[in-house]
């Protein structure tokens, strides 16, 4: 059994910044949008969250507008997350404090008197407050008027004194001891690096106390007055769940597979009463937890077959079909990502990629054109509204052609099980709508979904479904924007009604008209797949070990004594499986294997300090040998950074052998960066983050985890469960009958209510244990 955290959080948009630049950056304006989203999964023990913004400067530091601070305990309680506007506030530099300190308290007998005696010992995981990276800290320890000060330890964040200090103590007297961290500075003021205060009459009890104690901000001076700093709209929500051991969900699991296997629809049926009693705002969770349970049991197919059969059971009307958000829709969307974000990666990458390089100004409607100059040197004119138009149809036409084009080139590259899923899908609907006036309603449920719903919002937000590394500026989402327009036209199958609805995209009729046809004879391949094909092409996958995550990084692996600099190190393709990491010198190369994934024993983050740069990760090893290497890897990005990092713990969260703590900077001449430490192999001075990890699309499967958040999810409409359930029983208890072999069983409601009830005792039963305490700052993210 084990406790787990996470946080949901969405980074909706800004308002009312105040500018910092004569031009206000953030892509020029005050009320940015961002609507990102990150799952995170944290050890149950992380203190707060915190949201800062920064006006982005390319030349210089970026400067900080201000923050916003959820602790753990704001939103343990409020069961439903934070929604809405947050002010944002000052960032106080003596409230920037990270880390802990690891102290020897004791109260020592005498005569006259007994005596307080303070070791300090050790430090990690400091703020770094110098511009090389680190901190000089010292610390300073008040008690009963006195101050004593340890030494001064140079360019470390992971301190060692093993310093003690004594005090007279007074009987009766009340004063707290308070031991501060200080980063020492010779030219400006010491900065402050938090402190720690000890209430003494628990010490007297005890006698004598040792341990890491967390660094707490300086809050004795008042907020710092000053103009407003607007705010930021956020959706933040933290989940902890007790996860059981496998056999306690069996039961659950193997009723709702029961269900989609017999596939039959009626009052009774448990997908059908959990769709109606999930409310509009918690069904993508919902959908998502079952799809993954159902691809868990190889039943995701099925499952979405029997969603299929249920909303085209309830539709009358063709265009009205997988329009709305109903279980059907939303479970979809879910197993197009959770199955096909590298399908969609290898069809769209090329073209949001020339879309970006090329920034070129496109617009067609008339209402919204810029008249710009154009021409050479000296010879400049206006560039007519007509040329405009034009040559923006021009771009445009050209876009929409070569993503058709390898579209259509794609079907062979598509997964089998979506492959198969269309194939049901696109048989359902036709024989739910068999006329002829019904022609296009199959070829429309397809796209449906895999352009209105996965193609054209990749299309317009690149950068949320990892196809590119930053959102798009003004222009370039222009022209995304109409060609994801132009994409749900064709999806559409040229409809009047999406003609009607944007006149002036009719520059564009001739290659959506193309487009269609195009699109009929792809979705006619795509569906064509039978039976034995399907398993032979995921027979073939499953013989491949598929890249968990691939690209660009850069390499350094240590070698003697020489210097470590960031001009060292070499740029390479990298590609993790679930067996190994690899690299190649571009992605068609052969790959070389530079560490089994079973001998992987922590991947972490490098101090920047170490390589002048903050985006640098080890991968700690052994080799063949059994002895322990490390190599050192450059990221682009702190969020690349974290995107790897958090794929390689997921990966390896079964090694035997993982570290519990690491050295978090480079081993140079004869001693550690971080901790000055001369021990090469000793114990590491900072500990592992080895569960703290980005939730991804492509993420190894969790069973336990899923059947956990679908069973919290019924426990939470369980009294409408069982309003449901007295219903139906009141018509059918008199004639209920045991269900024999082969025969679906009479009464899945009251069996599901006595699951939730056996799985609530066993939680009860199983109390999680205290947790560990963790370092400060855990994870950073960047929009």
């Amino acid at each position: 059994m084990a406790k787990r955290s996470s946080l949901s959080i969405r980074i909706v948009e800004g308002k009312n910044l105040p500018a910092k630049d004569m031009t206000a950056t953030v892509w020029k304006t005050l009320c940015p949008f961002w609507g990102e989203e990150y799952q995170v999964h944290l050890p149950p023990t992380f203190h707060a969250v915190a949201f800062y913004v920064l006006d982005e400067d390319a030349l210089s530091r970026d400067d900080v507008i201000g923050k916003v601070c959820l602790t753990r305990d704001t939103l343990a309680s409020l069961p439903k997350g934070f929604t809405g506007w947050a002010h944002l506030t000052e960032v106080d530099p003596d409230e920037e404090v990270q880390g802990e300190i690891h102290l020897r308290l004791e109260v020592v007998p005498g005569t006259p008197a007994r005596r307080l005696r303070c070791s300090v010992l050790e430090a990690r995981d400091l703020a770094p407050k110098d511009r090389n990276g680190a901190s000089d800290p010292f610390v300073r320890v008040h008690y009963n008027g006195r101050t004593q000060e340890t030494s001064v330890v140079k360019k470390s964040c992971y301190p060692r004194w093993n310093e003690t200090f004594e005090f007279e103590l007074e009987e009766g007297a009340a004063e707290a001891l308070c031991i501060e961290a200080w980063d020492w500075d010779l030219v400006s003021r010491n900065d402050f690096l938090g402190k720690v205060v000890v209430n003494m009459q628990r010490l007297y009890a005890a006698q004598q106390e040792e341990g890491w104690f967390r660094l707490q901000p300086d809050q004795s001076k008042s907020q710092r007055g000053g103009g407003s700093l607007g705010s930021l709209q956020l959706e933040v929500r933290l989940r902890d769940e007790v996860v059981l051991p496998s056999r306690c969900y069996q039961p659950l699991v193997q009723l709702l597979c029961r269900e989609v296997k017999l596939g039959t629809q009626g009052p009774g049926q448990l997908i059908t009463i959990i769709e109606e009693t999930t409310s509009t705002d918690r069904r993508q969770e919902v959908a998502t937890n079952l799809l993954k349970l159902f691809l868990g049991q190889g039943l995701a197919k099925d499952f979405l077959d029997l969603l299929f059969q249920l909303e085209l059971g309830r539709t009358s009307e063709a265009n009205t079909l997988f329009r709305s958000n109903s279980l059907a829709s939303k479970s979809m969307e879910s197993f197009l990502k959770v199955a096909g974000m590298r399908y969609l990666h290898g069809v769209l990458g090329p073209i949001i990629d020339r879309v970006f390089e090329e920034k070129k100004y496109v617009e067609l409607d008339p209402s919204k054109v810029e008249v710009k100059d154009v021409g050479c040197s000296g010879l400049h004119r206006p560039q007519t509204e007509a040329e405009v138009l034009e040559q923006s149809a021009q771009t445009l036409r050209a876009h929409l052609g070569a993503l058709l084009s390898a579209l259509c080139r794609s079907v062979r590259a598509c997964p089998a099980v979506i492959r198969a899923t269309f194939r049901q899908l696109f048989r359902r609907v036709r024989e739910r709508f068999p006329s002829a006036q019904y022609e296009n309603v199959p070829f429309i449920a397809v796209t449906s979904f895999l352009c209105l719903r996965f193609f054209s919002p990749a299309i317009m937000s690149p950068k949320l479904f990892h196809l590119r590394e930053r959102h798009a500026d003004a222009r370039t989402s222009r022209t995304l924007l109409l060609l994801a327009k132009a994409v749900q036209n064709v999806g559409n199958m040229d409809s009047p009604v999406s003609r009607a609805k944007e006149a002036w995209m009719e520059p564009l009729q001739p290659t959506v008209r193309q487009g269609v046809a195009q699109l009929k004879d792809f979705i006619t391949k795509l569906v064509d797949i039978e039976e034995k094909e399907e398993l032979d092409l995921q027979r073939t996958l499953s013989l491949q070990a598929p890249p968990v995550k691939e690209g660009t990084l850069f390499i350094h692996r240590t070698k003697g004594k020489g210097p470590l600099t960031s001009s060292s190190f070499k740029k390479l393709h990298f590609s993790l499986t679930t067996e190994a990491l690899s690299f190649a010198k571009t992605p068609s190369s052969k790959k070389s294997t530079l560490i089994k994934l079973a001998n992987i024993r922590a991947a972490e983050k490098v101090e920047e300090k170490s390589f002048s740069s903050s985006h640098v990760m080890q991968v700690i090893y052994t080799d063949e040998a059994g002895r322990p290497q490390t190599a050192y890897l450059q990221c682009k990005c702190v969020n690349e950074l974290n995107q790897w990092l958090s794929a390689l713990r997921k990966v390896s969260v079964n090694n035997s052998g993982l570290l519990g703590t690491y050295h978090p900077g480079v081993f140079r001449g004869d001693k550690w960066s971080c901790c000055h430490q001369k021990d090469k192999t000793g114990r590491g001075c900072d500990k592992t983050r080895s569960r703290v990890t980005l939730q991804e699309w492509n993420d190894p499967l969790d069973h336990d985890l899923e059947a956990q958040l679908v069973y919290r999810h019924l426990l939470g409409v369980e009294a409408v469960l069982r309003e449901k359930h007295r219903e139906l029983s009141g018509d059918t208890e008199a004639d209920a009958v045991p269900a024999g072999s082969g025969e679906a069983p009479t009464d899945p409601l009251g069996e599901l209510l006595q699951v939730l009830q056996d799985l609530r005792e066993a939680h009860s039963a199983s109390p999680p244990g205290p947790p560990p305490s963790e370092p400060g700052r855990l994870l950073e993210l960047q929009t």
